[in-house]
């Protein structure tokens, strides 16, 4: 049977993104994301839950990730789940963490400008608000802008 691993995640930055990097050179960026799903109870309240979700990127899309975002940023992230597992070391139990691994992202809030994130090769000459080199394309968020709140949706008005 095959199989599909894909993970689109929406959510502002739990910490900083700390970037290190292996013997070989290449950079290894961490950072936590919480993501907000909004509800209504049984009694018929507005209710808010979050998920945190451990991120990693390898390369140089790490690095740019790190460059542009910070701790309460808002970040959109395309990946894939990644399972470790190992026998921890002072109670020799079997301990797994699952986490995603990040492949692409865009920047998305007030100052995105439409950015097409972190694809590499694309975006190479944009002249356009926030073009830079290494072959991103998008630009930082704005400083201090935020995106108009947006109603909740009722889904007992959806018409499906």
């Amino acid at each position: 049977m095959a199989s599909y691993n894909k993970v689109i995640l929406m959510g502002n930055l739990t910490r900083k993104p700390e970037v290190r990097y292996l013997s070989n050179g290449n950079a290894v960026c961490k950072f936590g994301l919480a993501v907000n799903r909004r509800f209504k109870d049984a009694q018929g309240e507005w209710k808010e839950e979050a998920t945190f979700v451990d991120v990693t990127f390898f390369g140089k899309r790490g690095e740019a990730f790190a460059k542009y975002h910070d701790k309460g940023k808002t970040a959109f992230i395309e990946g894939s789940l990644r399972l470790d597992q190992w026998d921890d070391k002072q109670s020799g139990e079997k301990r797994s963490k699952l986490y995603v691994v990040g492949d692409d992202w865009q920047f998305v809030g007030a100052g995105a400008g439409g950015a097409a994130g972190a694809r590499e090769g694309g975006g190479g000459g944009d002249d356009g608000p926030g073009g830079y080199a290494g072959g991103y394309s998008g630009g930082a968020t704005g400083s201090g802008g935020h995106a108009p709140e947006q109603p909740p949706v009722d889904v007992d008005d959806t018409p499906f």
